[in-house]
């Protein structure tokens, strides 16, 4: 008689096993979204993403800053001679043509875009953290299906040896089942690598070095859930969606760039203002009470005042703006191309989930309970004698194979279910 192996429901909170215990926690694991927030709130590229839009609301405060005044001074002084003269003169530019406020607003696009594409990746983050969480958690079954399985075989194993130590069977058997022994158990040590690969790629997405410890706490329960419908997540998406968001900020920044070159192509003036005096003498004006002959020294002041036009007559920016022009009609079709492509994500989303569902029930209903009977129908024949090890094994290998799908299948119903709430923008995605 055989050892049974365990048929009934591969699931963490199900199973215990020694070694995979080292990587699932059911009280105090992480849970998905503890992953997302840690990711969320350590994750370097984000920090650096962050540290940049902050860097542009600096830039928004400088475009508001108006232009400077200049001060000019000079002066001049007769080689030979008492003659001079001091200048100073002020200048305040304009910015006549609307000028400051396209820059203002062209800065307060840039920081939009900034900002977007901070919520984009945060978006992004979250769900390749959900993905990596499960991809972890469908690693770890895997693992304790396999000591399970282990665990079975090597009872088995000791079974067979002793019948054939009795000689009720042939030595050729344990052979047989010392080989089988031996693959599950590189199956099983290939498995824990799988699933410490998944925790090191977690643990990068969430800023962890590959030393730290991390558990997990979760499971592929209820995976069934009620979603909304797709025109609805549609909608939802075109307005929420910071890809999208961006390439409508990217248009709007064309267009702030297209106001300012015409605002720089327009006249501008500079208003100035100043002080100059001059100081002269004019010889053999008199003599004094000796008898020398003195200049007669004379000093004027002035206030000076004008206005400087620049006048743009050759160069309007003629070629800015066309650049420009160009920039929003691109930048316009990227925006049109991004809506097409998130309507296609959805769909995506939606198919890959529903296909998805149906083949994890298949599994559930009509593939692993069959299998199961299976195998308790060619254990007891070959128990019987009516069947060989060799069916046996073949049976086992196949209920092996079934159950690893599943657990393949509600992998893909959880990442199906994912990439709906990331194409969706669903505020699940990263709920903290």
């Amino acid at each position: 008689m055989t050892a049974q192996i365990p048929l009934s429901g591969q699931t963490p909170e199900a199973k215990k096993a020694d070694t995979a215990a080292l990587y699932v926690d059911l009280q105090n694991g992480m849970t998905a979204d503890e992953a997302v927030a840690r990711a969320l709130e350590n994750n370097s590229e984000l920090k650096a993403l962050t540290k940049d839009a902050e860097s542009a609301k600096a830039l928004i405060s400088q475009a508001k800053l108006r232009a400077n005044p200049s001060l000019e001074t000079s002066g001049a002084k007769q080689i030979g001679g008492s003659d001079n003269s001091l200048m100073i003169q002020g200048s305040l530019p304009l910015e006549l043509g609307g000028r400051r406020n396209a820059r203002v607003r062209i800065a307060e696009q840039e920081a939009e875009i900034r900002a977007l594409a901070l919520a984009e990746r945060e978006r992004l983050l979250a769900a390749e953290v959900r993905g990596k969480f499960g991809e972890s958690l469908a690693a770890v079954y895997k693992l304790r299906f396999a000591e399970e399985i282990l665990n079975a075989e090597t009872e088995n194993y000791k079974l067979i040896s002793a019948l054939v130590t009795e000689g009720r069977r042939a030595p050729l058997e344990q052979n047989m089942e010392t080989v089988e022994l031996n693959r599950i158990r590189a199956m099983r040590e290939t498995t824990e690598g799988a699933v410490e690969i998944k925790l090191l790629e977690l643990r990068n997405l969430l800023g962890m070095s590959p030393d730290q410890p991390l558990r997990l706490r979760g499971n592929f329960e209820n995976l069934l859930e009620l979603l909304p419908p797709q025109i609805d997540a549609v909608q939802r998406a075109l307005r929420t969606r910071p890809d999208l968001l961006g390439a409508r900020a990217l248009e709007e920044l064309s267009a702030a760039r297209i106001e300012q070159a015409r605002a720089e192509g327009r006249i501008d003036a500079d208003v100035m203002l100043g002080y100059q005096r001059m100081k002269s003498g004019f010889p053999f004006s008199g003599y004094d009470s000796a008898g020398i002959l003195q200049p007669i020294e004379s000093k004027f002041h002035f206030f000076t005042f004008g206005v400087k036009f620049m006048l743009p007559i050759r160069n309007r920016n003629q070629g800015m703006i066309e650049a420009a022009i160009l920039e929003e009609e691109a930048a316009r079709n990227r925006r049109e191309f991004g809506q097409l492509t998130i309507r296609r994500e959805i769909a995506s989303a939606y198919i890959s989930y529903d296909r998805a569902t149906r083949a994890m029930e298949i599994y559930r209903v009509g593939v692993r309970e069959q299998a199961e009977a299976n195998l308790n129908v060619v254990r007891q024949t070959f128990e019987l004698g009516s069947k060989t090890l060799l069916d046996y094994i073949a049976e086992n290998r196949r209920y092996i194979e079934i159950e690893s799908g599943f657990i393949d299948a509600q992998l893909e119903v959880y990442l199906a279910r994912v990439g709906i709430l990331r194409a969706t923008n669903a505020t699940e995605l990263k709920r903290k």
